[in-house]
């Protein structure tokens, strides 16, 4: 009488994970898409509101900074609230941050600095939760929802500019439609947020059980971890690496002699064939056994993209494509590295709170860095060759993370 309960009993959960995995990536499609609306019409911004090249600038580098700022205190935050609550706050901050810029004036900053403060504690967040309810598919996961940002982050700068054109509104329109994506993945996690307990009643032991024997706190701080470092420093180095070239590419390639809309094309492909890196990574990495061949080849491609430049610009688009699964990997590995390498989601949080605080640091530096470089040398060349050493950093530092070892 059983048998057929059983099946109907499969259902719901089979439905409900679909559900949670669905509300996961809902709220993936949020990390980019409120920031990449924007270069499009940052001159219409410009104009409209007299804003100057600094002042617009920090459209873009203010969401950074806030990351860097909030990151290492959201692990403690989650610890309190609960993951499910902290995410569900975090889309409803976001949703207000996306609104309150979109009315321009003093409140455009202001917007600006919410919406950076709520995606920075989604960034933080998502790889707790990876690690927690999917930790036996920890590549696939984080390498889907790493699909899904770079897809919407992509959509996003592609309508910018028609639907501004197409509303009344003009700007306030392209950069206020993700207030309501913001609340569409609030609305797939409500129900998540409604079952979740208090954190007190689920929270672990002090100590807990590792695997192969010896104990670790379920609190503790990952900043005296040498192996923490180690996935900190890859975090940072691909996330400079990869925002060097989204940044550069199409000045770098104009300056050797490419048209402006090669130049473009050119980054599109980048970003179209991160995506495919992003797939294919989170397909091996659960095939291997670490991930330091992985670790090893991101970096490498991010060399051949630095070479290719300087040495034959004409074949931009191999380079472009090279740059393109370099970042696609990377990051999959990166945001991969906080669950494979820590034994329990809140140790996954802490580090992943201090390797996105360190890493967008780096990153708002990083393309400025260069910048300068080429203004003190006039060429593009001294810059190349030092994109291909940051390359070759990266190469050694996937070595280090992707290591079958443990924070502890």
């Amino acid at each position: 009488m059983t048998g057929p309960s059983e099946p109907s009993g499969r259902r719901p959960r089979a439905l409900a994970g679909a559900l949670a995995l669905t509300g996961l990536l809902l709220i993936a499609g949020n990390l980019r898409a409120s920031l990449t609306s924007v270069g499009p019409i940052l001159d219409r911004l410009q104009s409209e509101l007299g804003l100057s090249s600094l002042a617009a600038s920090m459209l873009i580098s203010l969401p950074l900074l806030a990351f860097a700022g909030v990151s290492p205190i959201v692990p403690s935050v989650a610890a309190r609230v609960g993951l499910e609550r902290l995410l569900g706050g975090s889309l409803v901050m976001l949703a207000a941050g996306i609104a309150l810029r979109s009315i321009g004036g003093a409140w455009l900053w202001a917007g600006t600095i919410v919406l950076g403060i709520a995606i920075a504690s989604l960034n933080v967040s998502l790889p707790a939760l990876v690690k927690r309810d999917y930790p036996g598919r920890i590549g696939q996961v984080t390498g889907a929802y790493s699909v899904v940002q770079s897809v919407f982050a992509a959509i996003a700068a592609g309508i910018s500019v028609p639907l501004a054109d197409a509303s009344g509104l003009g700007w306030r329109a392209s950069l206020g439609l993700w207030a309501g994506f913001a609340l569409l993945a609030l609305a797939a996690l409500l129900p998540r947020m409604l079952r979740a307990g208090s954190p007190s009643d689920r929270a672990p032991s002090e100590v807990i059980a590792l695997p192969g024997g010896g104990t670790s706190r379920d609190r503790f701080s990952p900043w005296s971890s040498a192996l923490a470092w180690q996935l900190t420093a890859f975090m940072g180095v691909q996330s400079v690496a990869y925002y060097i070239l989204i940044l550069w590419l199409p000045s770098i390639e104009v300056a050797s002699g490419i048209s402006p809309a090669a130049a473009g094309l050119h980054l599109l492909i980048l970003n179209a064939v991160a995506i495919i890196g992003s797939t294919v990574c989170s397909a091996l990495i659960p095939r291997f056994r670490d991930q330091r061949g992985l670790g090893a080849i991101s970096g490498l491609f991010f060399v051949v993209a630095a070479i290719g430049l300087a040495v034959a610009p004409q074949w931009g688009a191999v380079w472009a494509g090279c740059g393109g699964l370099s970042g696609g990997i990377s990051i999959v590995l990166a945001l991969s590295f906080f669950g494979l390498r820590t034994h329990h989601h809140r140790h996954a949080a802490a580090v992943s709170g201090m390797a996105q605080a360190v890493g967008y640091l780096a990153a708002a530096a990083g393309p400025p860095a260069i910048g300068l470089l080429h203004d003190a040398t006039g060429s593009w060349a001294p810059a190349l060759w030092t994109i291909g050493g940051i390359g070759v950093l990266l190469m050694g530092l996937g070595v280090l993370a992707g290591r079958d070892r443990y924070v502890r």
